[in-house]
C-alpha cells in the first residue's frame, strides 16, 4: 500500500471530515474548503467576498506560498507544517465602525483553543499575536473587504504546528511541536479554533459590536501586554511610553503615562 503524500508525520487534512464536523445547524461555518496550495488564503477569500461570498466560508491551504501578516510582513511555513486558514464573516447587525474588536476576538479564539486542546500556555501580544512567553506561535491578519453585497471581514490565521527549529523563519518564533503540545493534530486544532471563534463572534454580535464586560475581561486576562511597560509608535513618529493597563471599547490599547491615560 503506497502513500498519497510523502511525509507520514504531516498527513493532509480531510476536507469532507472537517466540513462534517464544523458545518450544519447552529454553526456559523457554512462551507469548508481545503486546497493543496495558494499564494494567500486571505486574497482568495477577499475575491470571494467581492463576488458575493457568504458568511461562514472557511479556506485552509496545505501550503501558502505568499502568506501575509500585519504591517506588510510575510508569513512563511513549510507544507502541512502548520495551519494557514482564512474565514469570511459578515457580522450580523454590527456597524462597520465597531468591527475593531474582530482582530482581538480572533486572537483570543486561537489562544484559548490552544490552551484548551494543546495544553500550551498561549497568551496574546496586543492586538492579536499569539505567543508562548516571548516566542511567536501564531499570527493573524484581519482585513475589511468592500463588495457589491456589502462589507465583510476576512480573518487570516497562521499557526506553526509541527514546524521544526530548522524550519522557523526567525529565532523569535516557535511551534506547537517545539513547545511540547499535547497534540499536533491539525484537524483537532482547526475545529477547536473555529468553534471558539464562532462562540466569541456570536457573543460580540449579540451586543451589536459593543464588547461585553466578560469579553473585555477574557481578552485582558489572556493579553500579556497588559501590565507591561510599553513604547507605542503612533503615526507621524509620535511615541507614547507607559504601562499598558487595558483595552477600550474600540479595541485600542490603554497606556498610563506620566501625564495621564492615553
Amino acid at each position: 500500500m503506497t502513500s498519497m503524500y510523502d511525509d507520514l508525520g504531516r498527513p493532509p487534512l480531510d476536507q469532507t471530515a472537517l466540513a462534517r464536523a464544523l458545518t450544519g445547524s447552529g454553526s456559523r461555518w457554512t462551507e469548508v474548503l481545503v486546497v493543496a496550495s495558494t499564494p494567500s488564503t486571505n486574497e482568495v477569500l477577499a475575491d470571494r467576498s467581492r463576488a458575493g461570498g457568504r458568511d461562514g466560508l472557511v479556506l485552509v491551504a496545505e501550503h501558502q506560498v505568499a502568506g501575509r501578516g500585519r504591517l506588510g510582513r510575510t508569513w512563511v511555513a513549510a507544507p502541512r507544517a502548520g495551519i494557514s486558514m482564512s474565514v469570511l464573516v459578515r457580522p450580523a447587525g454590527v456597524p462597520v465602525a465597531r468591527w475593531a474588536w474582530i482582530p482581538l476576538l480572533s486572537g483570543l479564539a486561537v489562544a484559548a483553543a490552544l490552551r484548551q486542546v494543546a495544553d500550551v500556555p498561549a497568551v496574546l501580544k496586543w492586538p492579536n499575536d499569539v505567543m508562548v512567553e516571548d516566542r511567536k506561535l501564531a499570527g493573524l491578519l484581519v482585513e475589511r473587504v468592500e463588495g457589491a453585497t456589502g462589507a465583510a471581514a476576512v480573518i487570516g490565521i497562521g499557526l506553526n504546528v509541527s514546524t521544526t527549529r530548522a524550519e522557523l523563519p526567525t529565532p523569535h518564533a516557535t511551534s506547537l511541536l517545539i513547545e511540547r503540545a499535547s497534540t499536533t493534530d491539525r484537524a483537532t486544532l482547526v475545529k477547536a479554533i473555529l468553534r471558539r471563534l464562532d462562540g466569541l463572534l456570536a457573543e460580540w454580535e449579540a451586543g451589536t459590536g459593543e464588547p461585553s464586560a466578560a469579553l473585555r475581561d477574557a481578552y485582558e486576562s489572556a493579553c500579556a501586554t497588559i501590565g507591561q511597560q510599553v513604547r507605542v509608535e503612533l503615526p507621524g513618529r509620535e511615541t507614547v511610553e507607559g504601562e499598558a493597563v487595558g483595552v477600550d471599547g474600540s479595541g485600542r490599547l490603554l497606556v498610563q503615562t506620566g501625564s495621564g491615560r492615553q
